[in-house]
């Protein structure tokens, strides 16, 4: 019986040090090759994955310093093309934002999540790392906060905010990255309160003020520019 229970315990030996020597292995021209792990230097765990000959293949977990339970992202590579697919997390382990990255760069469509992980705060798309198209800012009721429209990752074109009932507060335009065009400001029930013109981040020309939609006042903010 003895015996038994011993070289039960000698063959669960072997095969738990047969498991060990297939993390962290090289392949022949010492390029990292099969299940990998790295480790801070307090010990916790930096990141686990599979490598092929030294590229990175499949799912990618990597975690802080602080937090070894829970990924703070995760990286899913592809053989096929230079995309990764990239979620990240909060530390309690809920989805906080996802898309895709061309090495450092975040490129097309990101999603990024209120702290209940489902909820969208916001949508935005990237070309080549910067900010592209259209950008929208949620409330946590789903509702528009913002929409705006980035070029090259510069403001670009009419930007919109809202009240979180849905009621457009503010309308504005840009021209990479500063205010050009009619301005248009209302309050929380949608009534004209305010509009007229920017030119290079600056209020110019005949700026009309309204009250009950009734024109109350005209200034010229910077008449000499």
């Amino acid at each position: 019986m003895k015996k038994g229970l011993f070289l039960w315990f000698l063959l669960m030996m072997i095969q738990w040090s047969s498991a060990q020597e297939l993390w962290n292995q090289l392949d022949e021209k010492g390029n990292r090759h099969g299940k990998w792990k790295k480790y801070y230097d307090n010990g916790s765990i930096r990141y686990q994955g599979e490598f092929l000959h030294g590229k990175e293949i499949g799912i990618f977990q990597f975690y802080t310093i602080e937090n070894a339970t829970s990924p703070d992202f995760t990286k899913e590579f592809n053989q096929k093309s230079d995309l990764v697919k990239v979620i990240y997390f909060y530390p309690d382990g809920k989805l906080k934002s996802e898309g895709q990255m061309k090495g450092k760069d975040r490129i097309g469509h990101w999603i990024y999540y209120f702290k209940d992980g489902k909820s969208k705060m916001s949508e935005e798309t990237y070309q080549n790392g910067l900010l592209t198209a259209d950008y929208k800012i949620f409330y946590l009721n789903g509702k528009l906060t913002e929409w705006s429209i980035y070029k090259n990752g510069l403001l670009n074109g009419t930007s919109k905010r809202y009240s979180e009932e849905g009621i457009l507060v503010e309308e504005i335009n840009y021209t990479d990255g500063k205010l050009n065009g009619e301005a248009r400001y209302y309050n929380t029930v949608g009534v004209l309160i305010l509009k007229g013109r920017y030119l290079n981040d600056l209020s110019v020309g005949a700026w009309e003020a309204y009250e009950n939609g009734q024109l109350k006042e005209t200034t010229y903010p910077n008449k000499k520019q």
